[in-house]
């Protein structure tokens, strides 16, 4: 049996950046996308400690949890760290995810053609981070 993978990226989340043209017309990847893939391929790695990938269908968890507006009030923030208001705020909860699973590819899991299940989510937390978890799904 596979135990699950489980890393956390700290810092606010990054959504995969689209690919820029230059005027030639040679597409490129956003430096900061770029940067932030880097990162978290370097959580997986580390996280999965020389493991080799996994192999089959697999589940992915995403939980981006960002810290509330220094601006808000004590009242709000309190609020919004007990759970009763969640982030509508960019980056997008889909390019976040597209960021996570491209750049775990071929670490965690052979090819992200194997995520059959996807549970992602944003919240309000006293830290920004990112957890995420890859765990085989046995029949």
């Amino acid at each position: 049996m596979t135990h699950p993978v489980t890393f956390a990226i700290p810092g606010d989340a990054v959504a995969k950046g689209r690919p820029r043209m230059t005027r030639t017309g040679r597409a490129f990847t956003p430096a900061r996308t770029v940067n932030a893939e880097a990162f978290v391929r370097m959580a997986a790695v580390e996280a999965m400690a020389g493991q080799p990938p996994l192999d089959g269908p697999v589940r992915l968890v995403m939980r981006a949890i960002t810290v509330p507006a220094a601006s808000w009030s004590q009242k709000r923030q309190a609020i919004a760290l007990a759970g009763g208001e969640r982030p509508t705020k960019r980056p997008d909860l889909d390019n976040q995810l597209k960021l996570i699973t491209d750049a775990i590819n071929g670490i965690v899991y052979r090819d992200d053609c194997q995520i059959c299940e996807v549970r992602a989510s944003k919240c309000y937390g006293p830290q920004a981070v990112t957890v995420v978890t890859v765990e085989a799904i046995t029949p």
